[in-house]
């Protein structure tokens, strides 16, 4: 997880005649003292209530500000500070009056001290919250609802930032749990109508208690912080089928009906079954690939191995951006001989350029041209230069569709924002890689295409059946398409009076193909849930519908909605394009009940009231990745044991080497979405991995261009010089039907090469399907002759002939 907690406010200074700059540090000079937090999860949504105690250690006051990540998962909905007497207390006010504020509060240059800082990215809620005087207390509320993501084995996953843990006491009484149980407080209230199946816990814990006789709620507590400043992982794992769940939310009495407050509201997850053993005949996608045209001299490959691997009947285009964007087409076409063709042809037409890169417009071009049916839309971003157009925008942009495409990006580690593709390939469920070198380019893009071409669920509907007199509306939809490991979840408001008031379920289906297969799911569940007053559900919900009114824009039909959204939004603490924080610092008795509306701005210019520094930010940061591996972050965790514990063992004179030869592996592509420290490497493009050294690309690049989309290769001069043989050799064995023949020499030849560059193994999937639709064909012959003409012992299992 990103950075998170108190950060104190430092001075750097840069030489002897260079002005310093002010920076906020999380040098642990505030240490957590003590935590209480709450955490209630009822299938894929968690809301948390914490209060965080921090104590000033050091001897000299500490201006300090709290940060903690907020993504679009996230709504912070509560936070106040309390120092002695005084108190800091965020809220939300209307965009146009939060402004006007912000020009009259002191200190906001504290926040653009933040976003200047290289080690902090993403967008975070911040607030300033002054100085804190030496062995003095500040006590931090933070309660906020995120939905949870899916973990792999179908676990709903939550997480805790490892910052905000008293490290210092636990390091202190290692050996006492009676000690760190005074300082640590964390109980988790599980909740689900098919039943809390078990827990997993990267951490101590208490033995998992029932407090329902059908297993429908359960508890738990930590003994324990996770074992070396790991965050926290929570995987919870739920009885029945994980494809369907539903969460009902009843209404909130003070709240007039047919609001969103005044009604009930249901979130479904849908986690569709993907079978592993089905084709994807009929799904192929449509593929979007945008090349920096700084980045084009070394890309070149990439886009032919690319253009050259997609299946017959997908979409596609090609984009190249710099100031400005063109395209191969002005829109998307179908994937055949001839497209392809002028694709390849056209590559050589890309000029490199320097300068300004605009992302923003061509997003924008993209997202208006129409979907086709039945292909999910998947952009590959090539970039190298850092982009001048407004992150936030961007992220926006990407958010507002983020149900209709994925985005697989990948930034060279020259990118100055890393971050931002990160966090686009996040919001869309796809992957950021960084890359390092032409080689990685290649092999990393290759194999994300080979990830998209997976089976999908598509054709994807919701169907409901309530009691007559109530209805449904949508307020976040379900996606057409879904990929396997996937799930999103929806929201509906339940509106009107139930004419039979002994009818207390509803139900909602599930429909969707995988192929040429069809499946159904149905879910009953309760219309009567019992009462929660936290409201977490409606507070996802409002945040949806926000969101989806900015988008829309707010016409006279949806006037109404839009001022009754906004305003139960200011009372939920929800934030959205519409709304925007503000802070106040005042005595204690002066303070209004944070659960109230907030007061009018007016009020906050009052003699009592000191305006403070706080927002919502999108940070800037350079965070690259870095070489590293498993065995690499146990070293280095180890050296923090040894240093935390003040000892040394009689052995560690060998863990510098250790360390080392940990750093000259290549991470996975998992390890490289994790935290990792900064580091200055730079890579040199010009030197190639071993592999391109151990085989010859011209001749590999011909027999890739000369392959046709249907998978199979024509038997040509070009195509024999390129496989190192003469036409004589090739015609002395030649079987009858010439591009059978010519295929399966070149299948060959590519496997003979696949140990050193694993590109090509889609371009050998697309012609063993067509050699397996070529039925009269003798293979076993062609393949016998093909590997006494090479040289080679290639089994026909490989090619699954």
């Amino acid at each position: 997880m990103r950075k998170s907690g108190i950060l104190t406010k430092e001075y750097m200074h840069r030489g002897l005649f260079q002005k310093g700059i002010w920076f906020f540090s999380s040098y642990p000079a505030i240490e957590l003292e003590t935590m209480t937090v709450n955490v209630t999860i009822q299938d894929f949504v968690a809301d948390v209530v914490s209060e965080l105690v921090f104590q000033n250690m050091q001897q000299v006051s500490k201006e300090i500000m709290f940060i903690f990540p907020v993504d679009s998962d996230t709504v912070v909905h509560t936070f106040y500070a309390t120092m002695g007497e005084t108190r800091i207390e965020a809220m939300l006010l209307k965009k146009e009056e939060a402004q006007k504020l912000c020009k009259a509060t002191s200190g906001m240059e504290n926040l653009r001290y933040l976003q200047d800082q290289w080690d902090l990215w993403g967008p975070v809620f911040a607030c300033f919250l002054g100085t804190l005087p030496p062995n003095r207390e500040v006590a931090i509320s933070l309660c906020y609802v995120q939905e949870l993501t899916l973990h792999p084995d179908g676990a709903a996953l939550f997480r805790w930032p490892h910052e905000l843990f008293p490290w210092r006491k636990y390091i202190s009484c290692v050996s006492s749990e009676e000690e760190i149980s005074k300082s640590l407080h964390f109980n988790i209230c599980l909740k689900s109508t098919r039943g809390v199946s078990h827990v997993a816990i990267n951490s101590s814990y208490t033995p998992l208690q029932y407090t329902a006789p059908d297993q429908t709620s359960a508890e738990v507590s930590l003994k324990l912080p996770p074992w070396m400043r790991d965050d926290l992982n929570l995987l919870v794992y739920y009885r029945g089928s994980h494809t369907l769940s539903a969460v009902v939310e009843r209404r909130d009495p003070t709240a007039p009906p047919g609001s969103l407050l005044g009604d009930p509201v249901v979130m479904v997850t849908l986690t569709p079954n993907i079978p592993k053993d089905v084709t994807n005949s009929g799904q192929l996608g449509e593929f979007l690939f945008l090349m920096d045209r700084s980045l084009f001299q070394d890309a070149q490959n990439t886009l032919l191995f690319l253009l050259k691997s997609l299946p017959l009947g997908c979409y596609f285009n090609v984009y190249s951006f710099g100031a400005t964007f063109k395209a191969f087409y002005p829109q998307s076409v179908e994937y055949t001989q001839e497209s392809m063709n002028n694709a390849v042809g056209r590559i050589s037409s890309i000029c490199p350029d320097v300068g300004d890169c605009d992302l923003l417009s061509l997003l924008k071009s993209i997202y208006s041209t129409p979907l086709h049916h039945g292909h999910l839309r998947q952009l590959f971003i090539f970039i190298q230069r850092k982009i001048f157009s407004d992150e936030e925008a961007v992220m926006a942009e990407v958010y507002r569709y983020r149900d209709q495409h994925r985005c697989f990006c990948f930034p060279t580690n020259r990118c100055d924002t890393f971050n931002l593709f990160q966090a686009i390939a996040l919001e869309t469920k796809g992957e950021c890689v960084c890359i390092h070198s032409k080689m990685d380019m290649t092999s990393e893009a290759v194999k994300c295409l080979q990830q998209t071409l997976q089976p999908t669920a598509s054709g994807i509907s919701i169907h409901w059946d309530l009691p007559p007199g109530l209805e449904v509306s949508m307020i976040r939809k379900a996606p057409e398409i879904m990929f396997r490991g996937h799930h999103s979840s929806i929201y509906a408001q339940i509106h009107g009076q139930a004419q039979d008031s002994e009818r207390g379920e509803g139900t909602v289906s599930l429909l969707y193909h995988v192929g040429s297969q069809s499946f159904n799911y149905t879910l009953r569940f309760s219309l009567f849930p019992s009462a929660d007053k936290r409201l977490s559900v409606h507070r996802m919900a409002m945040r949806h519908l926000l969101w989806k009114l900015a988008w829309e824009g707010t016409s006279e039909t949806v006037m109404d909605i839009w001022h009754s959204a906004v305003q139960s939004s200011l009372s939920l603490g929800v934030s959205s394009p519409f709304t925007s924080n503000v802070a106040v610092l005042m005595r204690q008795w002066d303070t209004w009940h944070h659960d109230s509306l907030p007061p009018e701005s007016s009020m906050l210019f009052s003699s009592s009231c000191n305006l403070v520094p706080c927002q919502l930010l999108w940070l800037r940061g350079f965070r690259p990745v870095w070489f590293k591996s498993t065995k690499f972050w146990m070293v280095k965790k180890y050296y923090f044991c040894l240093e935390m514990l003040g000892s040394k063992a009689p052995d560690t004179e060998a863990l510098p080497q250790l360390l080392a030869s940990c750093e000259e592996r290549e991470p996975s592509s998992e390890e490289q979405m994790e935290e990792s420290p900064v580091s200055n490497i730079s890579w040199d493009w010009k030197t190639s991995p071993l592999s391109t050294r151990l085989c010859d690309l011209s001749g590999l690049r011909v027999v890739v261009a000369l392959q046709k989309a249907n998978g199979s290769w024509a038997f040509t001069t070009a195509l024999a010089s390129a496989l190192g043989l003469s036409s004589a050799d090739v015609d002395g064995q030649r079987p009858t039907e010439l591009t059978a023949w010519a295929t399966v020499l070149a299948l060959v030849w590519l496997h003979r090469y696949k140990w050193k560059v694993p590109w090509s193994e889609l371009l050998e999937a697309k012609a063993c399907r067509w050699l397996q639709e070529q039925a009269e064909l003798l293979l076993d012959e062609y393949l016998d002759a093909a590997n006494s003409l090479l040289g080679c012992f290639v089994q026909p299992t490989v090619f699954r002939i």
